[in-house]
């Protein structure tokens, strides 16, 4: 690309050094390049002209020309603002002005022709628009028959009178500048399969649509490219980590391994299982770093998948370990693994925050020696005091909920990043799992243990109430267990903390004759513990609790999980908490209240759960209908560029299509040098540059 795209941004027409430095710290525009891709939000068509007669409520923003009749302004008061009365010759709407009242005063005349924008709401039988956009209208200068592009700006930016019209005429300066000189960043031979415009053209027509059918073809081209890099990228990365990052060689399968299947398997392996361990034993006897996500619901089996992993490097002549996210996670696994081993001559400890003293300093001793083969902990395993002597294999379960530094500790415990088995039981759609994971192999367990009987899902109205106790109690006689989940958005919110509270003593009334224990954010972790342990020992038959149980322990004997409130929990959330059920070869049931006024949305999430007990099918449901909501918070926090256009959610069928490309050219041209890719080879390691590298997130 151009030079002048490099160009501060200062010496624009119409910026200068103050604009540049206010441009610089609100919109991190530094040079010309910077500011041709701030992009808009939204766009308004400028071509249609509403009548005031004709509004509806649920209109989005319309479009007046008309004049104001009469101002009221309240200057006084807490509640300051300035009202003005507006019509358009069809009927009369309000003006309203909360913020900037002096310049609104003293710029806003009466009798005067106005273009006003804003989006009508009703008050009091009658429509009004906050905050409105204003202009004098002259028939002849307005701008007319074009889609008019609306850009991000801040307070302090104006407060400084850079508004968004402003930003539209200095990108409009831009072009002028560089005109004629932006290179093309994708090739001929791309640009020409996928019927692409012009990089010129495209950024030009996304700023600046002459009608509604230029403007998709413009986002289309630059979601494209946005798209094709990050995943071209993403198999770059793969590849080089591949070919440079050696890993252990695990030659054999040995008495460990076999002694264990042929002699310990509580139940035959599903066939999912088998797959999943063939995949990692492949991928170990490359010679060549495992780095491998194990996606499966909960109660799928991962557990039994690692330990055979573990075995693996153990008949390997190394150690292996697996890491958790709290302590309790920690010691069941722990307990899980010690079960499964029996009278196995395997020694498997636990380290994590409580183990003190002397007990500690054995269990380091005992792994610097190698005598522990296999360590289960919480993150005191990456403490700098923790020496392996050989590790071979790290484990590491509900990877999401640790940090980028933290994991990558592990790779530093043996002279070479052992092989990685990363777990989680949170299943995402293909085309997150696509880029979030981009550069890891993935293997699915896809299939229940034999013997788990699907839990059965309920929709109840909280009319409902008196039901979903009888049930309880059947349950509760039966010698079961019960959670009952309530939301708890923020840890501020004090009513969502009332609402568990009040469940709290309500269940204790209702259930007096069974203990009922409560959880939350709000306790210490060691009030926490006590209370999940004591719920696992069945001295607590019901837990009252907020997410904190989303990722926690297994409980086979817990048979119902009530969830309060469930339309305002996401669908991925939803079927994480019905997980903490179904784990035993008893019936379970999980029951939704909500109240009975759900709009559309919320009532066909509440279907999907009842219809279905896949996670998958759960995952591309909920990509479906929260679009870029926390999805795209969790996918977009793990990429290597930051998008500026194209959304991994909404855009995901053309990110098919991009990673598509990407690989076509990655397979035909591994070593980088056909002339015909040479733009793309180029622009890829442009984009590079400075930008984080992919393996901080892997």
């Amino acid at each position: 690309m151009s030079d002048i795209l490099s160009q501060d941004i200062q010496y624009l027409k119409g910026v200068g050094p103050a604009r540049a430095k206010l441009l610089n710290s609100e919109l991190d525009v530094y040079t010309l390049k910077d500011l041709l891709y701030t992009f808009p939000y939204k766009y308004v068509d400028r071509t249609i002209i509403h009548r005031i007669q004709d509004l509806e409520e649920d209109m989005p923003q319309v479009q007046l020309v008309g004049q104001i009749v009469d101002f009221e302004r309240v200057t006084k008061g807490p509640h300051k603002r300035i009202v003005a009365t507006f019509t358009d010759g069809t009927g009369y709407i309000e003006l309203v002005w909360f913020k900037a009242l002096k310049y609104i005063n003293e710029t806003i005349k009466a009798n005067v022709p106005y273009l006003i924008l804003g989006k009508p709401t009703v008050f009091g039988r009658r429509f009004s628009i906050a905050h409105p956009e204003i202009e004098k209208y002259d028939e002849e200068n307005t701008r007319q028959n074009q889609f008019q592009a609306f850009y991000s700006t801040t307070e302090l930016l104006k407060k400084r009178n850079i508004s968004s019209k402003v930003i539209s005429h200095l990108i409009s300066n831009a072009f002028d500048a560089v005109q004629g000189k932006l290179a093309e960043t994708l090739s001929p031979s791309i640009i020409n399969e996928k019927g692409l415009l012009s990089l010129e053209k495209a950024l030009y027509d996304v700023h600046y649509p002459n009608s509604s059918k230029s403007l998709p073809l413009a986002l289309h081209r630059l979601k494209f490219e946005e798209l094709f890099y990050l995943q071209l990228d993403i198999l770059h990365y793969a590849k080089d980590r591949k070919k440079e990052v050696a890993g252990f060689l695990f030659k054999k399968v040995g008495e460990q391994f076999l002694t264990f299947y042929n002699d310990h398997l509580p139940f035959e392996l599903t066939e999912a299982q088998k797959r999943v361990i063939k995949e990692i034993r492949s991928d170990m006897r490359k010679g060549q770093q495992m780095n491998r996500l194990l996606q499966g619901d909960v109660g799928s089996g991962k557990t039994m998948v690692a330990l055979m992993s573990c075995l693996l490097a153990i008949d390997n002549g190394f150690q292996a370990c697996i890491m958790a996210p709290t302590e309790i996670l920690a010691e069941q696994h722990l307990a899980t693994v010690r079960e499964l081993l029996g009278n196995m001559n395997v020694n498997v400890e636990l380290l994590t925050g409580i183990v003190k003293g002397k007990e500690r300093k054995r269990i380091l001793d005992d792994l610097a020696s190698g005598k522990t083969q296999i360590l289960v902990g919480t993150h005191a395993l990456i403490e700098p005091k923790v020496h392996f002597l050989n590790l071979g294999l790290a484990v590491i379960d509900e990877q999401h909920r640790f940090g980028v530094k933290q994991r990558s500790k592990l790779w530093e415990k043996n002279i070479r990043p052992p092989h990685v088995l990363v777990m989680t039981a949170t299943p995402i759609p293909r085309t997150l799992a696509m880029t979030v994971y981009g550069d890891l192999d993935v293997s699915v367990i896809d299939e229940l243990p034999p013997g788990r009987k699907p839990i059965q899902t309920l929709h109840y109205y909280s009319s409902d109430v008196d039901k979903m106790y009888a049930g309880i109690r059947t349950e509760l006689k039966r010698g079961r267990q019960v959670y009952i989940v309530y939301p708890l958005i923020e840890e501020s919110e004090k009513s969502d903390l009332k609402n568990l509270e009040d469940g709290y003593m309500q269940l204790t009334e209702v259930f007096s004759e069974y203990n009922v224990g409560k959880v939350h954010g709000k306790m210490k972790s060691q009030e926490k513990e006590a209370a999940m342990s004591a719920f696992l020992n069945n001295e607590i038959q019901i837990l009252v609790s907020t997410t904190v149980i989303e990722v926690g322990v297994n409980v086979p004997n817990a048979s119902v999980m009530v969830i309060e409130e469930a339309d305002r929990f996401g669908l991925a959330q939803l079927h994480q908490l019905r997980g903490r059920v179904g784990r035993g070869a008893e019936q379970s049931y999980c029951i939704l209240m909500t109240h009975r006024r759900l709009n559309e949305n919320t009532k066909r999430r509440m279907d999907i759960m009842v219809e279905s007990n896949d996670g998958f099918v759960i995952a591309e449901e909920d990509m479906k209908l929260r679009g870029p909501g926390d999805l795209e918070g969790t996918a977009q926090s793990g990429l290597p560029f930051t998008l500026k256009i194209a959304n991994i959610i909404k855009d995901n069928k053309l990110m098919e299509e991009a990673r598509e490309c990407a690989t076509r050219i990655m397979t035909s041209d591994p070593d980088e040098n056909l002339s015909d890719n040479a733009i793309v080879w180029k622009q890829l390691k442009r984009l590079k540059r400075n930008k984080e590298n992919f393996s901080d997130i892997s």
